[in-house]
Protein backbone atom coordinates (compact mmCIF):
# COMPACT_ATOMS: atom_id res chain seq x y z
CA UNK A 1 0.00 0.00 0.00
CA UNK A 2 1.18 3.14 -0.89
CA UNK A 3 -0.10 6.57 1.67
CA UNK A 4 0.57 10.14 0.47
CA UNK A 5 0.80 12.31 3.55
CA UNK A 6 -0.13 15.96 3.16
CA UNK A 7 0.57 18.57 5.27
CA UNK A 8 1.58 22.17 5.57
CA UNK A 9 5.42 22.72 4.23
CA UNK A 10 5.00 26.62 3.75
CA UNK A 11 2.21 27.41 5.49
CA UNK A 12 0.60 27.54 8.97
CA UNK A 13 3.71 24.71 10.50
CA UNK A 14 1.90 24.58 13.96
CA UNK A 15 1.11 21.18 13.80
CA UNK A 16 4.79 19.90 12.03
CA UNK A 17 4.91 17.44 14.38
CA UNK A 18 1.47 16.15 14.47
CA UNK A 19 2.26 15.88 10.44
CA UNK A 20 5.83 14.40 11.14
CA UNK A 21 4.40 12.07 13.64
CA UNK A 22 2.17 10.91 10.46
CA UNK A 23 4.45 10.17 8.08
CA UNK A 24 6.96 8.01 10.76
CA UNK A 25 3.92 5.94 12.05
CA UNK A 26 2.25 4.71 8.55
CA UNK A 27 6.29 4.10 7.63
CA UNK A 28 6.31 2.16 10.95
CA UNK A 29 3.29 0.02 9.81
CA UNK A 30 5.55 -1.05 6.72
CA UNK A 31 3.53 1.22 4.44
CA UNK A 32 4.68 3.70 1.77
CA UNK A 33 4.34 7.30 3.39
CA UNK A 34 5.09 9.42 0.31
CA UNK A 35 6.07 13.15 1.58
CA UNK A 36 9.04 15.23 1.02
CA UNK A 37 9.32 15.52 4.62
CA UNK A 38 10.14 11.43 4.37
CA UNK A 39 13.67 11.13 5.11
CA UNK A 40 13.56 8.31 1.92
CA UNK A 41 12.21 10.99 -0.63
CA UNK A 42 14.37 14.45 -0.12
CA UNK A 43 15.71 15.84 -2.76
CA UNK A 44 19.84 16.54 -2.87
CA UNK A 45 19.36 19.52 -5.58
CA UNK A 46 16.27 22.55 -4.87
CA UNK A 47 13.14 21.96 -6.44
CA UNK A 48 11.46 24.71 -8.40
CA UNK A 49 7.30 25.23 -7.78
CA UNK A 50 6.90 23.81 -10.89
CA UNK A 51 8.95 20.45 -10.08
CA UNK A 52 7.56 20.43 -6.66
CA UNK A 53 4.20 20.30 -8.17
CA UNK A 54 5.08 17.78 -10.85
CA UNK A 55 6.52 15.73 -8.21
CA UNK A 56 3.65 15.47 -5.53
CA UNK A 57 0.42 14.93 -8.47
CA UNK A 58 2.72 11.96 -9.28
CA UNK A 59 3.27 10.76 -5.79
CA UNK A 60 -0.72 11.24 -5.21
CA UNK A 61 -1.29 9.48 -8.97
CA UNK A 62 0.96 6.58 -7.53
CA UNK A 63 -0.95 6.34 -3.87
CA UNK A 64 -4.13 3.83 -2.66
CA UNK A 65 -4.63 6.58 0.29
CA UNK A 66 -3.84 10.22 1.94
CA UNK A 67 -3.68 11.10 5.46
CA UNK A 68 -3.45 14.30 5.69
CA UNK A 69 -2.40 16.67 8.78
CA UNK A 70 -5.00 19.93 8.75
CA UNK A 71 -5.31 21.48 12.19
CA UNK A 72 -3.09 24.72 9.73
CA UNK A 73 -3.76 26.50 7.33
CA UNK A 74 -2.35 25.59 4.19
CA UNK A 75 -3.63 26.15 0.33
CA UNK A 76 -1.07 23.30 -0.48
CA UNK A 77 -2.86 20.64 1.60
CA UNK A 78 -6.48 21.53 0.26
CA UNK A 79 -5.44 21.33 -3.13
CA UNK A 80 -4.00 18.04 -2.70
CA UNK A 81 -7.28 16.88 -0.64
CA UNK A 82 -9.71 18.04 -3.64
CA UNK A 83 -7.12 16.36 -6.27
CA UNK A 84 -7.23 13.51 -4.44
CA UNK A 85 -10.85 13.03 -3.69
CA UNK A 86 -12.30 14.57 -7.25
CA UNK A 87 -9.39 13.91 -9.50
CA UNK A 88 -8.26 10.37 -8.05
CA UNK A 89 -11.13 9.68 -6.17
CA UNK A 90 -9.49 7.54 -3.49
CA UNK A 91 -9.81 7.70 0.48
CA UNK A 92 -8.81 10.59 2.28
CA UNK A 93 -8.09 11.27 6.12
CA UNK A 94 -8.21 14.42 7.15
CA UNK A 95 -6.58 14.71 10.90
CA UNK A 96 -7.12 17.88 12.74
CA UNK A 97 -6.19 18.96 16.55
CA UNK A 98 -8.94 19.28 19.20
CA UNK A 99 -7.81 22.62 20.36
CA UNK A 100 -8.19 23.89 16.97
CA UNK A 101 -11.64 25.76 17.24
CA UNK A 102 -12.37 25.79 13.60
CA UNK A 103 -10.85 24.29 10.35
CA UNK A 104 -11.89 24.67 6.83
CA UNK A 105 -15.58 24.55 6.02
CA UNK A 106 -14.12 22.78 2.58
CA UNK A 107 -12.51 19.77 4.77
CA UNK A 108 -15.59 19.84 7.37
CA UNK A 109 -18.38 20.57 5.13
CA UNK A 110 -17.44 18.34 1.94
CA UNK A 111 -19.83 15.43 1.75
CA UNK A 112 -18.06 13.23 -0.53
CA UNK A 113 -17.74 9.73 0.77
CA UNK A 114 -14.35 8.91 0.35
CA UNK A 115 -13.38 11.46 2.83
CA UNK A 116 -13.01 10.87 6.15
CA UNK A 117 -12.43 14.03 8.88
CA UNK A 118 -11.09 12.86 12.65
CA UNK A 119 -9.81 15.17 15.58
CA UNK A 120 -7.14 14.16 18.04
CA UNK A 121 -5.36 15.25 21.35
CA UNK A 122 -2.09 13.30 21.07
CA UNK A 123 0.22 11.33 19.73
CA UNK A 124 -1.65 8.40 20.67
CA UNK A 125 -5.23 8.86 19.45
CA UNK A 126 -3.43 10.04 16.07
CA UNK A 127 -1.87 6.75 15.64
CA UNK A 128 -5.32 5.14 16.40
CA UNK A 129 -7.14 7.23 14.01
CA UNK A 130 -4.57 7.09 11.46
CA UNK A 131 -4.27 3.07 12.11
CA UNK A 132 -8.22 2.71 11.65
CA UNK A 133 -8.56 4.36 8.69
CA UNK A 134 -5.41 2.35 7.08
CA UNK A 135 -6.84 -0.90 7.86
CA UNK A 136 -10.05 -0.07 6.64
CA UNK A 137 -8.93 0.78 3.26
CA UNK A 138 -6.11 -1.70 3.01
CA UNK A 139 -4.79 -2.81 -0.38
Amino acid sequence: MIVYCAGPIRGDQTYLKSYLEIIQYVENLGITALSEMNSKFTSSIPLTDKQIYTRDVKWIDGSDAMVAEVSGASLGVGFEIAYALFVKKIPVLALYNESVQKISSMISGCTNPNLTVKSYKDDDSLRKEVKAFLLKHKK
